[in-house]
């Protein structure tokens, strides 16, 4: 790697993580409950797991280490999780509108708290109209993102949406939470990412705009800038990655 770290996106609640214009080496593995590992039992899926299995997946495609993560949403949440458990591993950390605060969970505490029922008929509207499913973290989703949209409300059931909610509200509501993320930024060099129209709905604490090594706010993009504005998105990340 010439000294040179491969990068690891981490994809969040919904859907999968792959930049755009990015010629580094990196790899964007599937979460328990997504994809190829969509078949993971309900009882499987939490956070915890999610960093035990991105350990197991850094040891497998890059050996032990170091790397850096740019995690999103809830990835951004399992980046610090996963910096916080394994700071061997990890040499750099991006944290794109990642989970600080029980705050940053309303949409995953709704679905944790979905009947089985409830959750499929939620996931089935979103696949019903793609376009309008987006439009929530979009800022003004082009007609041809809607095979995106398709492709990542297909890519995990709604039960992984269930055990993933109720997760990120037990583990980011834990007493603890806070005190692991300030470990990581002590330990760690984290970058932070926002979109201008999504900022206020992200609960950083001060201390963190304090001591965070860089924070990027992206004009005109929403929760999901990578759809939003993908190149101007991964050269911010590349922006990170160089500092």
């Amino acid at each position: 790697m010439q000294g040179t770290p491969p990068v690891i996106f981490i994809h969040g609640f919904i859907g999968t993580f792959e930049p755009v214009r990015f010629e580094s080496g990196y790899a964007s593995p599937d979460l328990l409950g997504y994809g190829e590992h969509r078949s993971v039992p309900f009882e499987r899926i939490a956070l915890p797991a999610q960093v035990e299995h991105l350990r197991a997946f850094i040891d497998h495609r890059f050996g032990a280490g170091p790397v850096d993560v740019v995690g999103h949403s809830v990835g951004g949440a399992i980046a610090m999780l996963f910096a916080h458990a394994y700071p061997e591993y990890v040499r750099r950390i991006v944290n794109v509108e990642g989970n600080f605060t029980l705050d940053d969970a309303f949409w995953s505490a709704s679905v944790g708290r979905m009947t089985p029922g409830e959750a499929s008929a939620m996931l089935d509207g979103f696949r019903a109209d793609p376009l309008a499913w987006l439009s929530g973290g979009v800022a003004a989703p082009a007609p041809e993102l809607r095979e995106t949209a398709a492709r990542w409300l297909d890519h995990q059931p709604a039960t992984t949406l269930r055990a993933m909610g109720r997760s990120v509200v037990a583990t980011t509501g834990d007493a603890g939470y806070p005190a692991a993320l300030a470990a990581v930024f002590q330990r760690h060099p984290v970058h932070l990412i926002s979109g201008a129209l999504s900022l206020d709905g992200w609960h950083v604490p001060d201390w963190a705009l304090e001591q965070c090594a860089s924070h990027q706010t992206l004009e005109g993009c929403g929760h999901l800038m990578m759809l939003d504005n993908p190149v101007a998105f991964s050269a911010a990340i590349r922006r990170c990655l160089d500092f």
